[in-house]
């Protein structure tokens, strides 16, 4: 069996090995190490390999990386490992035995923007979510369009905490609540870049929240890079210019397995008339580059110069071209139990006023 893991900013981490006995028997045996790492002192390695040897197959990440740091430990004068680390390693051994999976093992359905209420896009996020954890479809990428003002906001959000109510109600700007967590998207027609990424959580085994965050937004940032927006990713959950912060991600890991990542980038916001709408202060405010209200926040467009539209076609292109991947659409049954949730659960007062 064969895995690899190419670390973040650091170096690939190729694990080969058998497995020998079944079910809860079955062990790691014959485990060979190799990638284009370094480590020192050389002779490590043996010990690193031998770590693997005797694992149940069943071993986590964190369990193999334990292993593996144990046996290191147990050297003189230590072991220093250069661009990569042990959970790496693990990484690499659980992708080996399936039970971890990368980019070219999944082909991903990419859907193109789609105007709707944006209510029934943040209830497709749900729709999707069950769709790939029941196995009616496989993993998506989908960009969002829609035709009215909103604010989505986080689901641990407090709806008197962020909106002053009336002046949405006064400027006809609604409010939902999203399945993620994270803050207030101010959505109006054509301000935002939004995607959604449905995923199965596999995908990002053995990582950090803070890595999984990193690890799918790195598509994005070479998308970004080909338009010649030198962004990067600032942790938690954050996309960033020299300029500035341009977007931000959520993300929700389901029970079945199934994990969801979405990200919203500013393109042309009315930073005034957001600021009516949300109760920003200026802890807030302090990585977001506005220095006063009457001004707009346009950073994709005015470091492109490029229309909203071809920013996310040239998304898509990009990663059509780039990822294992095929064009694709909603289904019909799909469109409309996203409807059927915004009359039950999106578009009602007790799902949005659960945090009052």
């Amino acid at each position: 069996m064969h895995g690899e893991y190419k670390v973040r900013g650091g170096k690939l981490v190729v694990v080969d090995l058998e497995v020998d006995g079944d079910g809860d028997d079955a062990v790691f045996r014959d485990a060979v190490v190799s990638g284009d790492f370094f480590l020192e002192p050389d002779d490590a390695l043996e010990d690193l390999t031998d770590a693997l040897n005797g694992l149940t197959a069943s071993s986590s990440v964190a369990e193999i990386a334990a292993a593996i740091q144990a046996a290191l430990d147990r050297r003189d004068g230590g072991v220093e490992l250069i661009g990569f680390t042990t959970e790496a390693v693990g990484i690499a051994a659980r992708r080996a035995v399936g039970a971890a999976v990368s980019w070219d093992d999944l082909d991903i359905e990419v859907i193109g923007m789609k105007t709707l209420p944006p209510a029934e896009h943040v209830a497709l996020d749900q729709v999707l979510s069950e769709e790939v954890a029941a196995g009616r479809r496989g993993p998506v990428l989908r960009f969002w369009d829609w035709n009215d003002a909103l604010v989505v906001i986080g689901s641990y959000q407090s709806v008197r905490n962020e909106i002053d109510s009336e002046a949405a109600r006064e400027l006809e700007v609604g409010v939902t609540r999203r399945i993620t967590g994270g803050g207030a998207m101010f959505m109006e027609p054509g301000n935002c870049v939004t995607y959604s990424l449905i995923v199965p959580a596999s995908l990002v085994e053995g990582l950090s929240n803070e890595r999984a965050y990193a690890f799918l937004d790195e598509w994005v940032l070479g998308a970004l890079q080909e338009i010649g927006v030198e962004a990067h990713y600032v942790p938690l959950n954050d996309i960033a210019t020299p300029q500035g912060k341009i977007g931000g991600a959520a993300q929700r890991r389901f029970a079945d397995g199934t994990l969801l990542h979405h990200v919203t980038m500013s393109y042309d916001i009315d930073a005034d008339k957001m600021l009516q709408v949300l109760r920003i202060g200026r802890e807030k405010l302090s990585d977001k580059g506005i220095k006063s209200a009457k001004k707009r926040v346009d950073p994709m467009r005015s470091q492109t110069g490029m229309a909203r539209a071809d920013i996310i076609e040239s998304f898509r292109s990009y990663f059509l071209s780039h990822y294992r991947s095929h064009e694709g659409d909603y289904t019909d049954q799909e469109l409309a139990r996203a409807k059927e949730l915004v009359d039950q659960k999106f578009g009602t007062d007790e799902w949005t006023l659960r945090v009052p």
